[in-house]
């Protein structure tokens, strides 16, 4: 599962050319957009970098969601 960040994206038209986007890399993803988070979550075997690539070619800026673990010891 790929999570990233896209700042820019303020409306749903926004969020949907995003997911069109991410359908164009990989018309088989598994995709979730989230326009309050600003955040789509992908399910695809093919690399994050392939949809941020995709993503910026529609005019969005896109990076990798960073994770918070709380591994214990």
């Amino acid at each position: 599962m790929h999570h990233l960040i896209v700042e820019d994206m303020t409306c749903g038209h926004c969020a949907a050319t995003v997911e069109k986007a991410v359908k164009a890399a990989d018309a088989q993803a598994k995709v979730a957009v989230n326009l309050e988070a600003k955040t789509a979550s992908i399910e695809s075997g093919i690399g994050s970098d392939v949809f941020i690539a995709a993503i910026e070619d529609a005019g969005y800026r896109a990076s990798f969601k960073k994770s918070r673990c709380s591994h214990v010891d």
